[in-house]
């Protein structure tokens, strides 16, 4: 099999992201920064913005909820730049790579629609990609077999000789009903030992 097609996940893969880092400078018990990120800024809240739920109303909504914590809910979108870490250079290495051998290089990400565009600014590497599919401008997040059958469709490729990579076992194992070849992302030398068992020129 040759493949001639690589699909990337952004967060976690191609750059760190993970709130933790903007509110550990702001919460200094660690007890009361674990609840607050398993309770009051969870992944499965912040979800709703990836499926294109605007900021402003699901912030609304929370600090309503949980009126102590009114101001440190609103940073979860004023300081979302802090919510992303620096990229993971050796996947961007790889992606890069195999971009400049031909390889047709594409993003599938569950990402706001409303914060993407300040991701793009920000790394420059993001520009390798022939075309993105951004989960907060379809109104689906992975795994959402929809979401798949959209970027196969939008991006032109075979799903066989098409390669998947995420750091979610979930969204590989979807990938994979959808008939692309999926890679689950550890770490980039592993990436590089994977991508190469299949041949592509590293």
């Amino acid at each position: 099999m040759t493949v001639d097609a690589v699909i990337f996940d952004i967060g976690n893969v191609l750059v760190k992201w993970d709130p933790r880092l903007l509110y550990s400078q702001l919460i200094q018990d660690p007890d009361e920064l674990e609840w607050f990120l398993d309770e009051v800024v969870p992944l499965s809240w912040h979800t709703d913005h990836d499926r294109g739920r605007p900021f402003a109303e699901s912030i609304a909504e929370r600090q309503r909820l949980w009126p102590a914590y009114h101001d440190l809910i609103a940073l979860f979108y004023e300081r979302w730049e802090d919510t992303i870490g620096p990229a993971i250079d050796g996947t961007v290495k790889i992606l890069e790579t195999l971009d400049d051998k031909g390889i047709a290089v594409f993003a599938l990400t569950n990402y706001s629609a409303e914060t993407f565009p300040a991701f793009r600014k920000r790394f420059p590497f993001s520009k390798r990609f022939h075309d993105i599919v951004v989960s907060g401008e379809e109104g689906m997040v992975k795994p959402d077999p929809r979401l798949y059958d959209l970027a196969i469709k939008r991006f032109g490729v075979n799903p066989v000789t098409t390669i998947f990579i995420d750091d979610r076992i979930d969204n590989i194992e979807a990938a994979k009903a959808k008939g692309l070849q999926g890679v689950h992302f550890t770490g980039a030398n592993e990436l590089k030992a994977d991508l190469l068992r299949f041949g592509l020129p590293l």
